[in-house]
């Protein structure tokens, strides 16, 4: 099994719900993303997938987020827009458009700082 990944990034505000702290303010990050993906076989140029390709849909699903208040897009309308919750959001996503027989989603991961991390994956 083969394992390749991608690192990007995306820009957006939030505050968290049922949160007593400071995080249930309106405040922004820098998140860092990314996505893992399993490859069973290589194609006939040695590629599990085209980085190209994992990069651009990921690019793709990132710009619906990318400068926006995560709190008003529907996916958090009423959940949280917490590190774990948007790494899961962008797991399941990213599989409708990326998994096929060779290649599976495997995890996501999403930064908001250097320093704190959330992923996702199915097991």
């Amino acid at each position: 099994m083969y394992t390749l990944k991608i690192i990007t990034n995306f820009a957006a505000a939030h505050n968290l719900m049922n949160y007593d702290g400071d995080c249930e303010n309106l405040h922004g990050h820098n998140w860092k993303v990314e996505v893992m993906v399993k490859a069973r076989e290589l194609d006939n140029s040695g590629l599990g997938i085209d980085f190209k390709i994992l990069k651009a849909q990921t690019k793709k699903l990132l710009a619906t987020l990318d400068h926006k208040y995560l709190n008003e897009l529907p996916p958090f309308v009423t959940i949280s827009p917490s590190s774990e919750n948007i790494s899961r959001y962008l797991f399941l996503e990213l599989e409708k458009i990326i998994n096929c027989d060779n290649v599976t989603v495997d995890s996501v991961n999403v930064w908001e700082s250097d320093n704190a991390c959330a992923s996702y994956s199915r097991d």
